[in-house]
């Protein structure tokens, strides 16, 4: 398999194929089509999740695959560590930490495929979990990205916080996933294992079409971490195309393995983030709903400083501020031309706040009910 970065190829290794002798096709999912896949980790001081996952990742049998571990400026021993234990796996340097909306940008444009799969260092790959998406993204050229069902790596029969089984996002911003809403993670017991559209797809193990990536300019680099691939999510949307979730694939996820959950510089980019993903994407006609959503904001942040989270409190203020900032210095744009209320696959109108903590609906299922 031939991974083309601008000044050289580089061939990486491929497992045994099984094809067809009359016909050159893979036996198995004949759907897979040639379909170059190209598995790019995004590495900051993660020697450790290397060390312990890419195992997993190298043994995939899809069959036109490569590997890159895409490193965006470690300090730690990554990089010597990937070149003395994992030889065969491509390594592209960042000279810079540029985060991971930076950092994938970055290094995408240096790889030839037709789908990325963006994956997280801290994820642990099952056999066989290539397949199901690259087929279903095969048999439906309008989906741009897919996920595969992430599950807690901790507590393997629970979804986990990123993603789930497919990410929704309400009214006013807030995501929530088949399988969690805020931080109640349901155990999964298959009720989620239908193949359907969702809003976002998680970036810990995102599926993307090269092509629909790229048409989109790719990640939006301020947002340097958090809630970017719902951005391009998004905005893919706006370009008439489709997210998906594939249950049939099954990852494991550590999470929080660059910033723990109460992180104040975690708090500050999630919210920042989502007012930036709001003022990109909503139409004039809704711009409303940012203000309310900052009215809410506060209300966090009230919530935060009575439970002496000074830190995370002041961070809710500082994300406000900077959010208002970029807006003043011209430093974030508009995305499109939406001038009219556009409803989404996996968009719910109703107010997560409200249905969790004043009605009491924890899981999706009370929320979203099923259609019969």
């Amino acid at each position: 398999m031939f991974v083309k970065f601008k000044s050289f190829i580089v061939v990486l290794p491929m497992n045994e194929l099984r094809r067809n002798d009359a016909e050159g096709l893979v036996t198995a999912g004949s759907i897979i089509k040639n379909t170059r896949v190209a598995v790019v980790i995004l590495n900051w001081n993660g020697k450790d999740f290397l060390e312990k996952f890419l195992p997993s990742v190298l043994a995939s049998t899809y069959p036109y695959l490569s590997i890159v571990v895409a490193d965006n400026a470690s300090t730690d021993d990554s990089v010597s560590f990937l070149k003395n234990k994992f030889p065969a796996v491509k390594i592209w340097e960042n000279k810079t930490n540029e985060g991971f909306a930076g950092g994938y940008n970055r290094a995408l444009k240096e790889i030839d495929a037709d789908i990325f799969v963006l994956l997280n260092s801290d994820v642990e790959v099952t056999p066989g979990w290539i397949e199901p998406v690259v087929e279903l993204m095969n048999s439906n050229n309008k989906i741009a990205a897919c996920q595969p069902k992430v599950r807690s790596f901790h507590q393997k029969n629970r979804f986990e916080y990123a993603g789930a089984s497919g990410g929704w996002i309400d009214r006013f911003g807030y995501p929530f996933a088949r399988g969690r809403i805020f931080d109640e993670c349901e155990v999964d017991e298959g009720q989620y294992d239908d193949a359907v559209p969702c809003f976002w797809a998680t970036g810990a193990a995102m599926f993307v079409r090269s092509s629909d990536f790229f048409s989109a300019e790719g990640f939006d680099d301020v947002f340097f971490a958090h809630q970017e691939e719902i951005d391009l999510c998004w905005r893919l949307k706006r370009m008439g195309k489709e997210v998906y979730v594939q249950p049939a694939s099954v990852v494991y996820h550590v999470g929080g393995g660059t910033l723990q959950a109460n992180s104040p510089r975690k708090t500050y980019l999630n919210f920042r983030n989502n007012l930036l993903m709001l003022y990109k994407n909503l139409p004039k006609m809704m711009l409303l709903v940012l203000v309310i959503r900052m009215l809410l904001d506060l209300a966090a942040m009230l919530q935060l400083l009575l439970k002496g989270q000074w830190k995370n409190s002041a961070a809710v203020i500082k994300a406000h501020i900077s959010f208002l900032g970029y807006i003043m210095m011209g430093k974030v744009k508009r995305s499109g031309t939406d001038t009219g209320a556009k409803t989404y696959n996996g968009m719910y109108g109703g107010l997560l706040v409200w249905d969790y903590f004043m009605r009491n609906k924890k899981r999706f299922s009370e929320i979203i009910r099923p259609k019969r």
